[in-house]
Order: structure tokens, then C-alpha cells, then sequence
């Protein structure tokens, strides 16, 4: 199919943003699914200064890329999660961190996913992808034993804090794309049908399909897709390999860094790992997905100048494989 393959700059915030367009056009990629931290995208900055993105277009439009979806992975973390820690003080703009109070980061982090609905709506984009944080994520283990009302209760904040935001998202004409990822409130099949039915399944909030984290999960990313196919808003291509089952490797991986081949998994150059990458490709021809194919690059124990441009190769041979116009049998019936 004709849908057009970007790169998530997330994992490239650390080069400027024209050199990660350079590379992405040297490469071959049509566009960019631009990340809000380094000089990449800065909401604040498109929404106070009338040139900001005016600028940003002239650069894509120099080398010959486009933009279809920004994202916001880290203030959307803050969002509803729990605990508030030096861990998001380490991810998100100082202006956000403020004093660093649990719910005044809260506050804040909810007023900058509005304002990113507003400045992808002034870029020309109708896509944002990012995370949504939970309330009850630390409560995964169960022990101690976690009374179902803590559970409800976690779900009912998560509504509480985002469909504030979601209205802001409904009045720009820009959707939310969760990415379903552990530490987030939909991780799995079951949460992702409870957080859409939390917020009463409204428009604006979709998912970000993301193999790479339910490989490691055992759970189906091409029925995903299926169960999912009307909120499939975004699809980002990341890779996992699972190495579990020598008895010492588990899926929790020890609190091991990635590449340590100590992991019961990581995450994988596109191609590299354990999704079923053709049956995906056919899964989203048949729910009629159009939207941008991202690749999401991410290999500890890759170069990534040497693994961009070779996910770019093998993901569009995928997407070229199209439906055909009429059954492969029809050459046998009657009429």
C-alpha cells in the first residue's frame, strides 16, 4: 500500500532537528513523526511564536519530508502516574518539574497535552502519540494484595485527568494516540478494553500500535489489531526479542540494561526480533489502515546510522504488499 514511512525522532532528540532530517531524507524515509523534546518540537515555542512552526515546515519541506503526527511521550507520562519521582524529573522540561510537587507536575502536565493538541492542530497534523502514565501501574505485582476498589478507583482518575484534555483535543480536531506499553494504564488486551471503556470509548482517544511491547507479553500482536481495528490510530514499528527459557532469564529482566544478554528480552532493530512482521503488515491491510507507517528505532546492541536505514528497507517491502482487486479463486467460478 501507498502509506508513507517515517522516523520517530524520539531516540534522536539528541542531534539537532536538521541533521535528523538530513539523515531521514539521505535515507530514503517520507517524513517524520517529530518527538516534543530536544529542539525537535517545543509546544511552548509553537504556540508563543507565530514563526516557530512556519520554520519547522521549511525544514521538513527542504528535504523533502513531511509530518503527519508529533508525540509526547514524556509530559504525557506525568499525566496520572504514580508515584511522582527523580525519574520524571529526568524526562520532562524544568518548566513542567516546577517544585517538583507530585500534583502541581500533575496539573502542569495535563496543561501541556492540551497545549500539544493545539500546536499539532497548528503544524496540520491530526495525530498526536504519546503516553497517558497510570495511578495503579506500581500495584502490577499484587502483593501486597491490591483490593479491587483500588484498581476502579485508578481507572476513574485516569478519566478524571484525561478527559479534560481529550475536550481540548476534540475542539483542535486532533486525536490521542496511546501507545500501549507497560507502566502505562492500558498495557494488555484486558486494560486497554477497560481504559477505552473508562473514558466512554470518545473519538479522540485511539492506540498506538506498537508491537515491540506485547511480543515480550505474550500477547498477539496481529489479533490486536484485529480486536482493535477502529482505534488503531498510529503504527509504530519496534522489534523485540525474547530469550527467555534457559531458567535464569525472566520476562522481568532483573533490572538488567538493555543489550545485557543477561535480559529475558530487548528490544531489537526492526526485522531483528520476534514480531510477525508479515501477518502484521496483512493484519492492518485488512482493517484499511492508511495512516503513516513510524519507525520507532531502538537497539542497544545496534549502531543506529547502520540500523535506520536497513528497518527503512525491510518495512517497505511489507508495505508494498496489497490487497488485490479481486479474490485469487475467482478464476474458477461459474461467473
Amino acid at each position: 500500500m501507498s502509506r508513507p514511512i517515517t522516523l520517530f525522532t524520539g531516540q534522536w532528540a539528541d542531534l539537532p532537528f536538521e541533521e535528523v532530517c538530513r539523515l531521514a531524507a539521505e535515507w530514503g524515509y517520507d517524513g517524520l513523526e517529530i518527538a516534543c523534546w530536544g529542539d525537535h518540537f517545543e509546544v511552548d515555542r509553537a504556540l508563543a511564536d507565530d514563526s516557530y512552526v512556519a520554520r519547522k515546515l521549511e525544514t521538513l519541506a527542504k528535504h523533502d519530508l513531511k509530518v503527519w503526527a508529533i508525540s509526547n511521550h514524556l509530559v504525557g507520562q506525568a499525566v496520572c502516574d504514580h508515584p511522582i519521582d527523580e525519574r520524571h524529573r529526568a524526562i520532562l522540561p524544568a518548566r513542567i518539574w516546577g517544585s517538583g510537587d507530585p500534583e502541581e507536575v500533575r496539573r502542569a502536565a495535563a496543561e501541556e497535552m492540551k497545549d500539544t493538541a493545539r500546536a499539532a492542530a497548528k503544524l496540520g497534523v491530526d495525530t498526536v502519540v504519546g503516553f497517558t502514565g497510570s495511578p495503579i501501574w506500581h500495584t502490577v505485582a499484587m502483593f501486597p494484595p491490591v483490593p479491587a476498589s483500588m484498581v476502579e478507583a485508578g481507572y476513574a482518575e485516569f478519566a478524571d485527568r484525561w478527559n479534560p484534555i481529550l475536550d481540548v483535543f476534540d475542539e483542535a480536531g486532533v486525536r490521542f494516540a496511546h501507545e500501549v506499553h507497560p507502566s502505562e494504564i492500558a498495557y494488555d488486551y484486558h486494560t486497554t478494553v477497560r481504559t477505552l471503556e473508562a473514558i466512554g470509548r470518545r473519538e479522540a482517544f485511539g492506540l498506538n500500535w506498537d508491537p515491540s511491547h506485547m511480543v515480550w507479553q505474550d500477547l498477539d500482536p496481529v489479533g490486536f489489531i484485529l480486536d482493535f481495528a477502529d482505534r488503531i490510530y498510529h503504527v509504530d514499528c519496534k522489534d523485540a526479542k525474547v530469550r527467555c527459557g534457559d531458567g535464569r532469564r525472566g520476562r522481568l529482566s532483573s533490572h538488567l540494561p538493555w543489550a545485557d544478554m543477561r535480559r529475558g528480552w530487548d528490544f531489537v532493530s526492526t526485522g531483528h526480533g520476534d514480531v510477525p512482521w508479515e501477518d502484521c503488515f496483512r493484519a492492518l491491510n485488512s482493517i484499511g489502515y492508511d495512516g503513516p507507517i513510524s519507525i520507532e528505532w531502538e537497539d542497544a546492541g545496534m549502531d543506529r546510522l547502520d540500523g535506520a536505514p536497513e528497518a527503512l528497507g525491510f518495512v517497505r517491502r511489507l508495505n508494498a504488499i496489497t490487497p488485490p482487486a479481486a479474490a485469487f479463486d475467482a478464476a474458477f467460478g461459474g461467473e
